[in-house]
């Protein structure tokens, strides 16, 4: 009865599900790790963002690589604005797709080194090769808050390091480079400055980091064991039809081959 079973046509369906099982299971476990990692990296951010501030300088210092436990913390400092070395990050969008720059102005604090500021999103108003017109930040001895970032590298953001652009213009904000550019210690990292908030709201603040979609990785986690859970019983589905199909038919065939052959 089961004989169709070693045709050809089956024996082909037969290995493609059994590729189809492992592969299905080997997808649900890698969307399982993925909702495992999201959940982690949107409970750091959770943690960071609802932590007490705390001096930076306790989370950071020259030459110091931000971890992702610290990225994302709250921090304060306190001493000035040095407008007169500011720079701008080329091609940098706000929450409405709008493309401009960011605003990333030194703070010198009270024992000389430097902490590196972003102080927000503002619109290119022209060519992107034009230095824009900076709002002024708060004059004379000031304390900012902020959420601590890393460096960013081509690597981590996919965003290309170009030489030779306009003047006061940088492509990723990154303390090594401000550190040779300025001739000073810069602290690791650098902050998306959250207060004071600026006059006029601009530049316009970075708003916080939204949270990974987690849970739509748990559901296709989901739906691959159930795909895989369903190819044998789809093939036992099959079998069963074809084995009800053939018995059906096989009474028709008999009679045929026992009728006489015509004069």
């Amino acid at each position: 009865m089961y004989r169709f079973l070693l045709t050809r046509q089956w024996v082909i369906l037969t290995l493609i599900c059994l590729l189809l099982i492992p592969t299905m299971i080997e997808l649900g476990f890698w969307q399982k790790h993925r909702y495992e990692e999201r959940s982690a990296r949107n409970q750091l951010v959770t943690d960071a963002l609802t932590a007490e501030p705390v001096p930076v300088e306790r989370l950071t210092s020259p030459g110091h690589a931000v971890t992702r436990a610290e990225r994302y913390h709250s921090v304060t400092a306190t001493g000035a604005f040095d407008t007169s070395r500011e720079v701008v990050v080329r091609r940098r969008i706000n929450s409405d797709d709008e493309v401009g720059f960011h605003v990333l102005t030194p703070f010198r604090l009270t024992d000389g080194k430097v902490l590196l500021v972003n102080r927000g999103w503002i619109p290119a108003n022209g060519a992107q090769t034009t230095f824009p017109k900076i709002p002024a930040p708060p004059t004379g001895r000031t304390t900012v808050t902020g959420r601590l970032m890393a460096d960013e590298t081509t690597a981590a953001s996919g965003i290309k390091n170009i030489a030779g652009l306009p003047h006061r213009q940088v492509m990723l904000i990154n303390s090594e480079q401000e550190a040779r550019r300025l001739g000073a210690q810069v602290l690791g990292g650098y902050i998306e400055q959250t207060a004071p908030e600026p006059k006029g709201d601009t530049p316009q603040q970075i708003s916080d980091p939204g949270k990974e979609d987690a849970p739509l990785n748990y559901a296709y986690m989901i739906q691959w064991w159930l795909f895989a859970a369903a190819v044998p019983v789809g093939w036992v589905v099959l079998v069963r039809r074809e084995t009800r199909d053939r018995a059906a038919a096989a009474p028709g065939e008999q009679a045929a081959e026992a009728e006489p052959a015509s004069v």
